[in-house]
């Protein structure tokens, strides 16, 4: 019997509400939500496999049923050293956290390579800033949002700009203005306030994203997602709007369309841009009516988009998850390594 512990980090214990900022509490509410859905989903997808137990983590304010194998961290234990202890008690650990502030990346130190299901380290730590991975897709000429420097005269032909965080997700606190000025005093209040900004040009076109199983500089595209993204803030001419995320489509776009095609040339083209990538991966597209395809992040572990496909693709899709990683799961419950077997066409 194979056993993996899946941590995500919102319904895990990362944050307590009781201390959250209140002005931030509906967005900490509508994560945790998300983080609930890929949490259920991916405990669902492996529970369905032979030979495997799975255990997942939870919290106090949270209520499960009887007989459930779910495990919460000790009083006063922080989450790294509960990660790092409930790792030790299984074969493999499966975390879903936010790359801002490093956390995934100390969530990795914690659990260590042998039994981490998810990128290493390096593609971790290069993904988790949008200024670094936009200089490397740059450095291999795939079409970006480059960083900006509120000085760069250059910058100004642009005909909005945005400002958020260089490590955050979920479009928390991103914020869209038509003034360059304006996004660059945004920038430099931030900045002053050490709570790591970037500012880039902000580009119009459809919002996708591409859900990937990476292994090595191997990439299959799995999905195309349309991403519900809007602007709050009523008229375009106000002089700032607030990016809100409310959800994705899976499996939009048809894979072998044109409009496929490119987006899977691109998918390859990111993964070889970013070594380590492995498992389940995500790409933010914007497809620019001129330009095409142009990325905006690569989110380096699982998505929301992932419990869409689960539902869809049953336990195909988790298999060659595991399989990217080394890991191979038989019906007697022995672990092995073995080649792995990307391809989840539906």
């Amino acid at each position: 019997m194979t056993k993996i512990f899946v941590y995500e980090y919102l319904t895990g214990g990362g944050i307590d509400p009781e201390f959250a900022d209140p002005g931030s509490l509906a967005d900490l509410s509508a994560l945790i939500v998300e983080g609930r859905v890929m949490r259920d989903a991916l405990v669902a997808a492996l529970r369905e496999l032979d030979g495997v137990h799975v255990s997942f983590a939870t919290s106090r304010f949270e209520t499960l049923a009887a007989g459930g194998a779910h495990c919460m961290a000790a009083p006063g234990e922080s989450m790294t050293a509960f990660v790092a202890r409930a790792a030790r008690e299984h074969d493999y650990a499966w975390v879903v956290a936010p790359e801002c502030d490093g956390l995934l990346l100390r969530f990795h130190d914690a659990v260590g390579t042998v039994r981490w299901l998810g990128c290493t380290k390096e593609a971790i730590r290069v993904a988790s800033s949008k200024s670094a991975s936009a200089a490397c897709f740059a450095a291999h000429g795939i079409a970006t949002t480059p960083a900006l420097e509120p000085g760069d005269t250059a910058a100004r032909h642009a005909d909005r700009w945005v400002v958020k965080p260089d490590d955050g997700a979920g479009g928390l606190d991103t914020v869209v203005y038509e003034s360059f000025a304006d996004a660059c005093a945004e920038y430099d209040a931030r900045a002053a306030a050490a709570r790591n900004p970037v500012l880039q040009a902000w580009v119009e076109g459809e919002p996708l994203s591409l859900s990937l199983i990476c292994h090595g500089d191997a990439a299959e595209l799995v999905s195309i997602n349309r991403q519900q993204i809007g602007l709050s803030g009523g008229a375009s001419g106000d002089a700032a709007r607030i990016v809100e995320f409310d959800g994705v489509l899976v499996d939009q776009i048809d894979r072998r369309s044109d409009m496929g095609r490119t987006l899977d040339t691109l998918a390859q083209r990111v993964a070889r841009a970013i070594p380590g990538l492995c498992g389940f991966v995500g790409i933010d597209v914007v497809w620019h009516p001129q330009r095409g395809p142009v990325v905006i992040e690569v989110n380096p572990r699982l998505t929301v988009a992932f419990a869409g496909l689960s539902a869809a693709r049953g336990s195909a899709l988790t298999r060659a998850l595991l399989s990217a990683h080394g890991v191979r799961i038989e019906r007697s419950g022995a672990p092995r390594v073995n080649a792995p077997a990307l391809e989840v066409r539906s």
